[in-house]
């Protein structure tokens, strides 16, 4: 913890601690910085074995011939499948259910379909 954030911490700790909306709210920011750390490590990993495998070379020796290595290699993108299965497993449990559609999606779609029917009904009047 830095300097700064520490001596903020001392300073209101007593205000933090009472307040149960600051602590859930903080608990949520964790789990959001721990997802975007979870991803940035998911790419950066992915990113060096890809580019390690297709650099290893087009041919590999397999045997007593030469099998040609590429793109649609599956030892290759095997790693990044499985782990992405858990990563949005994980951002799921983070984000929840409504990663996509939302109690305010749901809002601005029922607000929306209302004034088209409004529009449509005083079209024809």
């Amino acid at each position: 913890m830095g300097r700064f954030r520490r001596r903020m911490y001392e300073e209101y700790a007593h205000e933090f601690s009472t307040d149960e909306s600051y602590n859930i709210a903080y608990r949520k920011v964790k789990r959001i910085k721990g997802f975007y750390s979870h991803l940035k490590v998911y790419l950066i990993v992915n990113v060096i074995i890809i580019i390690s495998n297709l650099n290893r070379g087009h041919f590999g020796y397999v045997g007593n011939h030469f099998e040609v290595r590429g793109f649609g290699d599956w030892e290759i993108y095997s790693t990044a499948f499985f782990w992405g299965i858990a990563l949005v497993i994980h951002a799921f449990s983070v984000f929840g259910r409504d990663f996509f559609f939302g109690d305010e999606w749901e809002q601005k779609k029922i607000q929306k379909i209302m004034e088209k029917e409004a529009q449509n009904k005083n079209k024809w009047e």
